[in-house]
């Protein structure tokens, strides 16, 4: 799903492989190292890529789905942890062929090309998550 570099303590470069989920190949890049604070950053490109939006006055999520080729021209995110697990927060703009940009709330995305990231670990941090009632979002915990 991945390979990495230790390029110094607790820092990490990774390349996703060719088709693999970008959530998913994280998260358990982040399992496997016990990373449960920290950030994310990176650039690829998608064929295709799912978005979430949380919709205020509603309290509901709607995601939408794009299928087509695209450059990640930012992923951005954060690690924090919730039920003892590593929790990712990652948001995404990607550009299509006529140059505009979609981007939002990162459920997933496959990977068609490449995808390289940089993660830096906080080990002695405890950065929680915990449901808030009034806006349904996982807020952070210290």
């Amino acid at each position: 799903m991945y390979q990495y570099k230790e390029v110094k303590d607790h820092v990490y470069v990774l390349s996703l492989d060719n088709h693999a989920p970008i959530a998913a190949a994280l998260a358990a890049f982040c399992a496997e190292k016990n990373i449960l604070a920290g950030k994310i950053i990176g650039l690829g490109a998608v064929n295709e890529i799912t978005f979430r939006y949380l919709n205020p006055d509603t309290m509901k999520y709607v995601d939408k789905t794009f299928r087509e080729q695209m450059e990640i021209t930012n992923l951005t995110g954060n690690i924090s942890q919730k039920d003892g697990k590593p929790y990712l927060h990652l948001h995404v703009t990607a550009s299509r062929s006529d140059y505009t940009c979609v981007g939002g709330h990162l459920l997933e995305g496959t990977i068609n090309g490449a995808c390289e990231l940089y993660v830096e670990a906080y080990p002695d941090a405890f950065i929680g998550r915990r449901q808030d009632s009034e806006t349904g979002i996982n807020l952070y915990q210290f």
